[in-house]
């Protein structure tokens, strides 16, 4: 029995199996316009609200002698 899930980018089903080389995507059409809007930033990991240490923030490693 095959697993149907609805598609993350068009919502139509697809099977969830090794069949659809695509999983979890209906067509390799719709997995580029997935791989496309992670390009484009329109996904993002969430992060703290820390910012970033600018170059001069860094700890210099020690050197022989200091």
């Amino acid at each position: 029995m095959t697993k149907h899930v609805p598609c993350p980018t068009c919502g139509k089903t697809a099977a969830w199996s090794v069949q659809n080389r695509w999983r979890p995507f209906c067509s390799e059409r719709c997995r580029l316009i997935d791989l496309g809007a992670w390009f484009e930033g329109n996904y993002r990991v969430p992060a703290d609200d820390q910012t970033p240490a600018q170059d001069g923030d860094r700890e210099r490693p020690a050197q022989e002698g200091d």
